[in-house]
C-alpha cells in the first residue's frame, strides 16, 4: 500500500508542476494531442506504459 501511495503522490506532483508552471502551454499540448490520429495516441500510450513498467522494474518494484 505504501508503494501505491508513493506512486500516486509522484504522479500528482508531476501533474501539479505542469499545471502550475505552464498552464497555457499545457493547453497547446492537449490541442496538439487531440489532432493526432487515435492509433498514434494509442501507440504513444502503449510506449508510455512500457516505459513505466520498465522504470518500476528497475526501481525494484516488480520481482523477477
Amino acid at each position: 500500500m505504501t508503494t501505491i501511495l508513493l506512486a500516486l503522490g509522484l504522479v500528482l506532483v508531476a501533474e501539479g508542476l505542469a499545471f502550475a508552471l505552464a498552464p497555457s502551454r499545457l493547453e497547446d499540448v492537449v490541442a496538439f494531442i487531440s489532432r493526432l490520429p487515435h492509433e498514434t495516441r494509442r501507440m504513444i500510450g502503449l510506449g508510455m506504459l512500457a516505459a513505466g513498467v520498465v522504470l518500476v522494474w528497475l526501481a525494484g518494484g516488480i520481482p523477477g
